[in-house]
């Protein structure tokens, strides 16, 4: 993760910090907490922090004009792919304008990981895993966003292989439910007869 900041920093000038604690001070929320920590950096800074006791995760840009080279609603989204976006607004939605926002809010690649359950004595690599995963999305909408190329950027070959995998599994399930469906609406018919 160092090299893959290093990189960013010496190409771009942006500093990308990771910032994880056990605790929040007391009566400090996040955002506080990373005003106060922001303050410390001369250099344009984007920083991710995370408290694992209080489960809480925040992304910092300063100066804000930042904001512009990522996306922040992504990256902190608790939905990882759009067909789990598109499901959970088909099922949930009230309105047009409420399928439309749930359906476009996907591609999260922290809180997917911090949600899942891990044994006990894996909870540290779960952290670990989510906060890499989340770091290297941002370094790498920046470095895009600035036109440059990472050697050490990290790139994502499966995402498209799982994205397959989903759409059969997903398109398997509606398959069986418009089955069972349509067998039991046979049924009914031939008792009405």
């Amino acid at each position: 993760m160092e090299r893959l900041g290093t990189e960013l920093y010496e190409k771009t000038g942006i500093a990308v910090r990771l910032v994880m604690v056990h605790k929040l001070p007391q009566d400090t929320t996040v955002v506080d907490f990373e005003k106060d920590l922001v303050q410390s950096f001369n250099e344009p800074t984007v920083l991710l922090t995370f408290s694992a006791l209080d489960q809480k995760v925040d992304i910092l840009a300063n100066p804000h004009s930042l904001y512009q080279y990522f996306d922040k609603k992504q990256i902190l989204s608790p939905v990882a792919s759009w067909l789990q976006s598109f499901f959970l607004a088909v099922f949930f939605s009230h309105s047009w304008d409420e399928f439309k926002s749930t359906s476009s809010n996907y591609g999260g690649t922290i809180i997917p990981i911090l949600a899942q359950k891990a044994k006990k004595h894996q909870v540290n690599q779960k952290y670990s895993a989510a906060m890499f995963n989340g770091y290297a999305d941002i370094v790498g909408q920046i470095a895009d966003a600035k036109g440059v190329e990472l050697e050490h950027g990290v790139k994502n070959t499966n995402k498209n292989a799982l994205l397959l995998v989903k759409v059969f599994f997903y398109g398997f399930i509606l398959y069986a439910i418009f089955r069972y469906l349509k067998l039991g609406f046979r049924k009914r018919r031939k008792e009405d007869d």
